[in-house]
This record gives C-alpha cells, structure tokens and sequence, in this order.
C-alpha cells in the first residue's frame, strides 16, 4: 500500500515539475519581453518558436531532477540537501540548453538573459511547491496518516538512538510496532515501544501485522547472527534495512567500495581522498594564495616594518607543526612574542597577559595579521587555505592519548581558517570541540564549504577574542 502510494505521489511530482517549468519559462518570458522591466528588449524570434523550446526542456529537467535525487522520499531527504540539488539540476539544466542553442544548433537570437531569468524563478517556484508539499506530508504524518509501519529486530543502543529520533521527528511518518529479541524479556518497553518476543516469532508476527519494513537493529555482540536474522526477514518478502550499533566506532558516515563484488566498508569517508577534489582544492589554494599575497602585501610590509622597530629578533617566526599524513614542517607567522630559547615556548600555549608578547604582537594576534606568512606555506603546499589548524608535535603526541579520532585531522592537509575557527573555536577554547568541528569538515568536505568558510572568515574569523 505505501510503495502504491509513493508511486502515485512521485508521478504527481512528475506533474507538478513539469507544470513549474512551464510557468517559470513562460512567466521568463514575460518578465523579459512584456514587463516593464526590460522596456528595450529587442525579441529577434516569436512568441510560438520560444515556446517550442518547452519540448525538450521539460522532459530534460524531468529527468534531471530524477538523476539528482529529487524523487528520493522527503522522509530521507533534509531541506538542504534537496534545495542544494534543486539549484545543482537547474544548473546543468541551464548548461545543456546553452549548448544544445548556441554551440549545436547556432541559434544566436535565442535571448541569453531570459535564460537566465528562467533559471532563478524556476529554482524559487520549485523550491517553494516543495516546501509546501513538505509542510503538507507534515501535517498528514502528525495526524497519523501516510504511516509506515516498522518492527525492529534486536533491542541495542541503536534501536533506541532509532526510535528517539522518530518519536521526535512525526512529521517522518514512521511508526514503530514493536521490537523482537533474543535476550530482553517480552513485555520490556522503552518510550511505548514493546518487545513483543523472540526474533524466531518473526514469522508468526508477520501475518498479523501490516508492517512495512524491518529493521534490523542487533547489538554489536549479536553480529555473528546476521547472516541466519538477515534470511529469515527476506523470508517475510517485506523490506528490509540495517541500522548498525558502530555509532561509538565510526561516528559520522562511512562510505562502501564495490571490490570485485566484495563490499568493503570504509571508516570514515573523507573526500578530499579523491583526486579530482584534491586537485580541485590545491589549485584553488594556488590561486587563492598568490591572489591573498597581492592583496595584503602593504599590510605585511607595515607589519614586517613595526616588527622590526619595535621588539629585537627575527621578522618571520618558524615553528615546527604536524600537517597532512603526521608529516612535520615549518609554519610561518610574524613574530609577535619577544624571543626566548626553544625549550621554553614549546612547553605551553600563550596566555591572557602573556608578558612575552610585545605591544605590536598583541595587535597582530587579535587581528590575525600574524598568521598572514602562512599564504606562503600554502603555495608551497604544506597547507591549505581551509582546513584543521595544525598544532605542535608536543601536544599532538599529548591529545593523540587524550582526544577520541584526534588524528584524523591529519588525512587532509591543514588550514589557514577552518570550520572550526569561523564557528569561535580559537585560541584558548575547548579542544574536543574544535576536533569535533574538524571531523564534520573533513567528512563533509565540498568547494562550497570551503568559500563559505572564507566567506565567514571575512566577516568573523579575523578578530579573535581568544587570542593572547
């Protein structure tokens, strides 16, 4: 009955996309042609040769928005991830167009800014029908209609972590029926849900119940069961899912390879692993950093000026930190401390009222006008424009012991700015959070994070409170 009714749900999706992108090209149309906005547009093709073009854009965007995922269940699909790839498909739906008229068909009339204008008010009226059709499924879940129905096999840390995010989430329309184990005695409740009996009574239960799917939720000791529970759900013909109980083992989501038929789960997903995205993100570190150099050389020249008149010693202030792979290099700064022998800077970070900053370094740190010499480690490739700030083998040999998944911020290279500072994790502020901040970027890893996380710098990220 649900998969009936996902079915004609998506096809009525189908339609409703199919009628927004008419009235978002025709409404394209008019605001570019009758509008008095574009009051001296000169329309080079007629009004029936722009509206034959609907032929094959409408099917293309169609199959885009399939392709990009827009059809997944809003149950599994966040608001973010569907207006990302609502824009994504819009995009290379623009693109084709542009190509197929002007490098294919050599249409040069056809006019560019209504294609434009088309683009945006396609992207606003889709995003919007698909908040409304959200806010409806909304509604009727918490009335209890469109359900699916759910019975959980094995009671574990992720059977409950499961059932509380659906009992705080009605709008998902999920309804737990019951849970099936082994070892917890029937009649057990945990939040109104019930173990009704052992996992073998699965057969019996399923003719009784209308259920939907199965999940799959033994504890980590029960895994050796797998193979024998994952056969006997299949038996039922209902679908079937597995919720693992790692959560304390891989944190965040881990992604599968396809080794020859063999699937092979990876820890943690780190997609600057890739060589496309790695590439991708050192040319923009390269362009990035000449064009930072540029930029602010006159207020390096000043600093590296007061620097020198104000406090005895060298100008540029080398200090040896773990970057990319656990591998040492020297990172740059301004010196902004008076200088001391090397036995004692490394023994702690600086503090408030640090007597050994100068008058001009106290300026630099708050500002961070200080870490400016780091443009060059990212030319040279010891570090990045965004990612995890390195720290100092001392206290890496010291958190490594201390700090759960500390040293995966050692997979990619480290940053100039980070998820972590843009969000106030700097200077003298909690370690575990910053590490956690880290992680996130690390697995989520995108260009678009890393120019929001410049961005944000901009705007937050230079002066820092936490700087001593």
């Amino acid at each position: 009955m649900i998969k009936d009714n996902q079915k004609y749900f998506n096809r009525m999706h189908v339609v409703i996309d199919a009628a927004v992108i008419a009235v978002s090209y025709i409404s394209a149309w008019a605001l570019k042609f009758v509008s008095p906005f574009f009051q001296d547009s000169v329309r080079s093709l007629s009004f029936e040769w722009y509206m034959l073009a609907l032929i094959p854009l409408i099917p293309t965007y169609l199959i885009l928005y399939s392709a990009f995922g827009l059809y997944t269940p809003k149950r599994v699909q966040g608001r973010r991830l569907e207006f990302s790839n609502v824009v994504k498909a819009n995009t290379v739906g623009l693109l084709l167009f542009i190509g197929l008229l002007f490098v294919v068909l050599k249409e040069i009339n056809f006019s560019r800014s209504m294609l434009f204008i088309f683009y945006f008010v396609n992207i606003v009226l889709e995003e919007a029908v698909r908040m409304a059709i959200r806010y409806v499924l909304r509604d009727i879940r918490k009335k209890g209609l469109n359900q699916k129905h759910i019975l959980l096999v094995g009671y574990s840390r992720a059977a409950e972590e499961y059932i509380d995010r659906i009992l705080q989430n009605p709008q998902w329309g999920y309804k737990v029926r019951g849970i099936l184990d082994d070892n917890v005695k029937a009649g057990t409740t945990y939040k109104g849900i019930k173990v009704l009996g052992r996992i073998a009574n699965l057969m019996v239960i399923l003719p009784e119940n209308r259920l939907d799917e199965i999940a799959i939720t033994l504890g980590l000791s029960e895994y050796y069961r797998l193979e024998e529970i994952v056969a006997l759900c299949e038996k039922s013909g209902v679908h079937t899912k597995f919720i693992p109980d790692y959560n304390n083992i891989i944190p965040t989501k881990p992604y599968t390879e396809d080794l020859l038929g063999l699937p092979v789960i990876n820890i943690r997903y780190v997609p600057l692993t890739n060589t496309f995205n790695m590439v991708v993100k050192r040319l923009m570190d390269i362009g990035g950093s000449i064009f930072a150099i540029i930029l602010f050389s006159p207020v390096m020249l000043l600093a590296a000026l007061l620097v020198k008149l104000t406090s005895p010693g060298p100008l540029i202030y080398k200090q040896e930190r773990v970057g990319l792979h656990n591998r040492t290099f020297l990172m740059y700064k301004f010196r902004s401390m008076e200088v001391q022998p090397k036995e004692e800077e490394q023994k702690a970070w600086t503090v408030k009222n640090d007597p050994r900053v100068t008058g001009i370094g106290k300026f630099m740190r708050r500002t961070s006008i200080d870490e400016l010499p780091q443009l060059f480690n990212i030319l040279k490739g010891d570090m990045s424009l965004v990612g995890p700030r390195p720290e100092r083998p001392f206290f890496v040999e010291k958190f490594r012991e201390e700090i759960p998944r500390y040293m995966v911020k050692h997979q990619v290279r480290p940053g100039l700015t980070g998820w972590a500072q843009v969000n106030g994790y700097r200077g003298d502020t909690s370690i575990r959070k910053r590490i956690d901040y880290d992680l996130y970027y690390i697995e989520n890893w995108t260009l678009g994070l890393d120019v929001k996380i410049l961005i944000m710098t901009i705007f937050k990220g230079f002066i820092n409170k936490n700087a001593y």
